[in-house]
């Protein structure tokens, strides 16, 4: 799909009476002014997915002991074996996302396990690379890949990751697939639905949370600017960085610097010209691969996408 200007946006408030689970009616609005790069996701994934794997089973991937997360070496690597490369180009000073996700994957997905600082294909490693299939599982806490909100690891002050990933889900299990969604009006879904996104584990840990100066640049009194800084960018990194990669959802973005203007005004934020590498993110589409894998994973294989296999040398 080419670049431009696309019309959509959500129902900002709540839900429809009578709608179930789905969001109210959408409505027609304006992506940011400027270029606004769109990628399909689903037919890539697969092709990506493997790609990933032959370089583990290569013993090409490299991650740090201590963190699991892969080595700035290891991302390079990964990002020039993708199919499209990754959604920003890093000699244009483009942060990683879906080359930093792959290794990140194959770890959650029981894919690749530690040997020394490389990763090695597991037993389910080897049959997926043989017989690809599509992997959605991811342990690590995403919240840790937005750096600026500083004070995240003081035991008790998050809710469980687990359950902020299965929030984001049912936000885009609530959206109609086919759909552009501006992400303001999905942010509106995860704040509204039974069980909403929730980063803090309460308003009295949001304090443990700050931007540069924990005394400061605490975000306990930032009242309702709160939500987009922590659930908000939470789930641009989960929406981006992983739910788009594995190719659930299409996306529609721009560059991150400027991209957002919702933590202008709080205490530390002027050191910021983004306050993530997601701020860019302006849209998204559950696809075909995305509704299949959220409601019905019996249709995958009648997608039709492309199932690429290993060929033996």
């Amino acid at each position: 799909m080419a670049e431009g200007t696309i019309g959509v946006a959500g129902e900002r408030s709540a839900y429809a009476k009578g709608s179930g689970s789905r969001p109210a009616h959408l409505r027609a609005s304006a992506f940011p002014p400027g270029p606004v790069t769109v990628r399909g996701t689903g037919p890539d994934a697969l092709s990506n997915l493997v790609a990933v794997l032959e370089l583990a089973a290569d013993g090409q991937l490299r991650c740090a002991a201590a963190t699991r997360r892969p080595l700035t070496a290891t991302v390079r690597l990964v990002e020039d074996a993708l199919v499209a490369g990754d959604y920003y180009d890093r000699r244009e000073d483009g942060e990683p996302i879906a080359a930093f996700a792959w290794p990140m994957l194959l770890q959650a997905g029981g894919l690749a396990r530690f040997a020394g600082t490389r990763l090695e294909l597991t037993p389910r490693g080897e049959a997926v690379l043989a017989g690809p299939c599509y992997q959605r599982s991811v342990s690590q806490d995403q919240l840790t890949r937005i750096e600026a909100i500083r004070g995240q690891r003081r035991t008790g002050t998050l809710t469980a990751s687990a359950r902020r990933r299965a929030a984001v889900a049912d936000g885009l299990a609530a959206l109609a697939p086919g759909v552009w969604v501006e992400v303001d009006a999905l942010f509106a879904v995860l704040r509204a639905q039974p069980a909403p996104l929730a980063v803090a584990a309460s308003p009295l840990t949001r304090w443990r949370l700050y931007l540069e100066d924990p005394r400061h640049g605490s975000l306990g009194p930032a009242g309702a600017m709160a939500w987009n800084v922590l659930e908000g960018r939470y789930a641009l990194c989960v929406l981006f960085e992983y739910a788009a990669t594995l190719g659930v959802v299409d996306v529609a973005y721009t560059g991150a610097r400027g991209a957002r203007a919702d933590y202008r005004g709080l205490r530390g934020a002027e050191a910021y010209d983004s306050l993530s590498r997601y701020d860019g993110l302006a849209a998204v589409r559950v696809n075909e691969l995305g509704a299949a894998i959220l409601h019905d994973p019996g249709t995958l294989p009648a997608l039709g996408l492309p199932v690429p296999r290993r060929i033996p040398l």
